[in-house]
């Protein structure tokens, strides 16, 4: 009877649109969202952005063929590829190209537990700020407090997956043919390294993109508390 009332008499002082503004912007479900919902959406998010993209870095080509995350040689040995194109060596240079992705493609399968189990175990701190932070903010907050840890995870992957799809084989040719050259400075870059770094980067990088759809894209929200959460950073 109280909440009848009460309306009867804001229509009296307001018009429908204004009306309709108000009762918008009331609180539903009882109340604000706290800090461990929010968190709780954070993490949701997070977690779809390794289901729906990071699933794909783990196909043939994941890496490869996705100019976002594709890994290019090092600085280092970016001569070592011109030289060997130059003198008509193009194919294996290719060849050393796609491997160091095939590698990373295949690193990304065998650690993607590891990410998930990362992100359960993430503590929002301030998860309000997060969420209105910028769009890939809950991305960086997971990148800032798991980097280390799944580095070392990563790392013992790369280099059995090196031994796996054959790059150590083809760059240890590739190094040599490269050294054997006259007028060349030898070159000996821990590629195992370089590719974990450029993985990880890459794993970040599309949880990042599935973050963003969500954060701008209504109909990515696809849970209830997703809706709930993500509406708050709309206001």
């Amino acid at each position: 009877m109280k909440k009848i009332i009460l309306f009867i008499v804001l229509c009296q002082f307001l018009g429908c649109a204004e009306l309709q503004q108000v009762v918008n912007q009331i609180p539903q479900g009882g109340g604000t969202l706290g800090n461990n919902e929010i968190a709780l959406g954070l993490r949701e998010a997070l977690d779809m952005g390794i289901q729906k993209q990071v699933g794909k870095l783990t196909q043939q080509d994941g890496f490869y063929q996705n100019e976002l995350v594709k890994i290019l040689l090092p600085e280092e040995l970016q001569k070592v590829d011109k030289t060997l194109r130059d003198i008509g060596l193009s194919n294996l240079a290719d060849e050393g190209l796609k491997i160091l992705n095939r590698a990373a493609e295949d690193a990304v399968k065998e650690a993607t537990p590891i990410f998930v189990d990362a992100v359960k175990g993430i503590t929002f701190t301030d998860a309000k700020q997060i969420l209105m932070g910028p769009d890939n903010a809950a991305t960086q907050y997971l990148e800032q407090t798991t980097q280390t840890q799944l580095y070392d995870a990563f790392h013992p992957v790369i280099e059995q997956s090196f031994t796996k799809v054959g790059a150590d084989q083809i760059w240890n040719n590739l190094i040599h043919r490269y050294n054997s050259l006259p007028f060349t400075n030898s070159v000996n870059p821990d590629l195992t390294d370089y590719v974990t770094q450029e993985a990880l980067q890459g794993v970040y990088t599309m949880i990042a993109v599935e973050e963003q759809q969500i954060r701008n894209q209504v109909s990515s929200r696809t849970t209830a508390l997703l809706k709930r959460v993500f509406a708050l950073q709309d206001q």
